[in-house]
């Protein structure tokens, strides 16, 4: 029979889960599809003008193209979704459209709970768009707390809230999930600092359970005897 600090764990552990939602709500709206604009000056020597036009441009076409239709073949199964998208990612490496192919196939993934599967992908996933960067990275956390390493998911939340630099819509909700998982690990003191920063930094955020970062802070408080 579990005792009483492994069921107050598991009950951690599963609020923590309760907050994680599902790939799509935390990337879909934020998702931008970035186009190469490919060009070439009248001086670029005939062989550059060649290798753009004649095998970039419709190579990144392509690409684009195969990621685009993957939803027509998909219709919402994630199964196919990542099947479909990885392919992409391996056919089109080195393109915009192969590199956020690696995005979506972990959204998929996620989405089906295979969540080792969405942290691979997501570790060769790279953007220097800072709401997609910082979305990526949260979602990789959110596998590695599935995946129970801890450790890991809080490395991950904390390259989050860098890449979000300070964006209310980000920053304080990953803030949030760094603060839960102290909170399971009994790390109260680590939680603290969490809500005090939200509240310091995002006075603003709500956090949409009938409660306010106040309320958390006085709970870390009461824990550590301040």
């Amino acid at each position: 029979m579990a005792n009483k600090n492994e069921v107050e764990e598991q009950n951690a552990i599963d609020k923590l889960n309760e907050n994680l939602g599902t790939a799509s709500e935390k990337i879909a709206q934020n998702k931008k599809v970035i186009f190469w604009v490919v060009g070439g000056l009248a001086v670029v020597a005939a062989f550059v003008l060649s290798y753009f036009f004649i095998y970039r441009n419709p190579r990144l076409n392509k690409a684009f193209e195969a990621y685009n239709e993957v939803e027509i073949k998909a219709q919402g199964n994630d199964s196919i979704a990542a099947a479909e998208y990885a392919k992409v990612a391996d056919d089109f490496g080195g393109t915009d459209a192969g590199n956020l192919a690696r995005l979506s196939a972990a959204e998929s993934y996620y989405n089906m709970g295979k969540y080792k599967e969405a942290a691979a992908f997501l570790d060769d996933f790279s953007t220097s768009e800072p709401v997609l960067a910082a979305n990526a990275m949260t979602l990789q956390g959110d596998c590695y707390v599935n995946l129970k390493q801890y450790d890991k998911a809080l490395s991950c939340f904390d390259k989050a809230v860098k890449k979000a630099d300070g964006n209310p819509q980000i920053a304080p909700r990953v803030l949030l999930k760094e603060a839960n998982v102290y909170d399971a690990q009994k790390k109260y003191a680590d939680a603290l600092k969490c809500y005090e920063r939200i509240a310091s930094d995002f006075p603003t955020f709500q956090l949409g359970n009938g409660m306010t970062v106040e309320a958390y802070i006085a709970r870390e408080k009461a824990r550590i005897g301040k």
